[in-house]
């Protein structure tokens, strides 16, 4: 699989950590889409969308790949890369702290529940709340986890690409 990065100032150095770590120890196919320097005065939203772009050219030709964009609080982030059409971004800061469970009392992993129900295909961290550490755990387990397919998730996934 290929993975687009793509982080500001406020997650350069990580970002970088964190493509060595995806192409070298998870063995995947990386393509770092900047930043490129470490510039505190860099805007994130054309860093971002290159990556976000990629992802939704990939969408829409049928290829198998994934985003993983990264701020300070991740949330500009996630909103930009949201503005392409396929593209279906999570936000991660870290461990909620409690457990999750949803309706039935099932315990739940947000990060899995990202591709679980809603095929996530980008993930956008919130660099100032997790340690490195914690960030390649995270994208780890976000890029193991399956989409199953179940038909609910899939109708609803199909509802959400339709939106304009």
């Amino acid at each position: 699989m290929r993975v687009y990065f793509a982080s500001d100032h406020a997650g350069f150095d990580t970002k970088n950590s964190l493509v060595a770590f995806v192409r070298d120890e998870l063995g995947h196919e990386v393509e770092d889409c900047g930043a490129f320097v470490n510039d505190p005065q860099d805007d994130y939203p054309e860093i971002v969308a290159a990556a976000a772009r990629k992802l939704a050219d990939d969408v829409a030709a049928g290829r198998d790949s994934r985003a993983i964009v990264a701020g300070g609080s991740g949330q500009g982030e996630a909103i930009v890369a949201n503005r392409f059409k396929g593209v279906r971004c999570a936000l991660y800061y870290g461990d909620p702290g409690a457990e999750q469970v949803d309706a039935s009392g099932r315990q739940l992993d947000i990060l899995s529940s990202t591709r679980e129900h809603n095929d996530a295909n980008a993930l956008s961290l919130g660099l100032r709340f997790l340690t490195l550490e914690q960030a390649k755990a995270a994208v780890a387990r976000w890029l193991a986890a399956p989409f199953p397919g179940e038909a609910r998730h899939a109708r609803r996934i199909a509802q959400i690409d339709e939106v304009s």
